[in-house]
């Protein structure tokens, strides 16, 4: 029996810590050899933040490619493009409808209402693309959505998370 409960544990903690609130995607070149890459200096033009969040950002960046081996350098061998935008997003939720019993018990007539409400909020997405410097081609991407722009609490907490998902994909695992 303690079998068994030990087991629907590890399944359920696997199941709630495999649900990320993010979308993240990441594209490759084929053709590139991931393992010649040893140094990176960040470009950060398009990266249209305030300073608090830029700083966040270029941070976990830095700390991220540091742990997949690479080296800040002056001469590097990938530039990693940084950038940011939000969108305005709107959800409209319904609830059935279900309402009081009326006359004749649960199967006669009767008074239901449906509720039909909105949600604006601001989302937003970093990408990260990561340019062989002596091609000047795009060799990987990665794109992490659904930061709570809205928030700063959320944002502090979220933008290192969005940052470890996107560059979990880095190095690309070919097939």
């Amino acid at each position: 029996m303690k079998k068994y409960i030990f087991i629907l544990l590890a399944a359920a903690t696997l199941g709630l810590t495999s649900c990320s609130p993010f979308q993240v995607r990441s594209d490759y070149a084929e053709s590139a050899n991931f393992t010649s890459y040893k140094t990176y200096k960040i470009r950060i033009d398009d990266l249209k933040l305030n300073d608090i969040d830029k700083d966040r950002v270029l941070n976990e960046l830095s700390k991220q490619l540091q742990t997949k081996g690479l080296q800040s350098g002056e001469n590097p061998d990938l530039i990693v493009n940084v950038k940011a935008n939000h969108k305005k997003v709107t959800d409209i939720n319904s609830s059935s409808p279900y309402g009081m019993y009326g006359w004749g018990g649960p199967f006669g007539w009767g008074v239901g209402m449906s509720r039909t409400w909105t949600s604006n909020y601001n989302e937003g997405a970093i990408i990260v693309d990561l340019v062989d410097a002596k091609s000047q081609k795009l060799v990987w991407q990665g794109i992490g959505s659904g930061i709570s722009v809205d928030s700063p609490k959320a944002k502090q907490r979220q933008i290192p998370e969005i940052m470890a998902e996107i560059m979990k994909n880095y190095p690309p695992q070919r097939k």
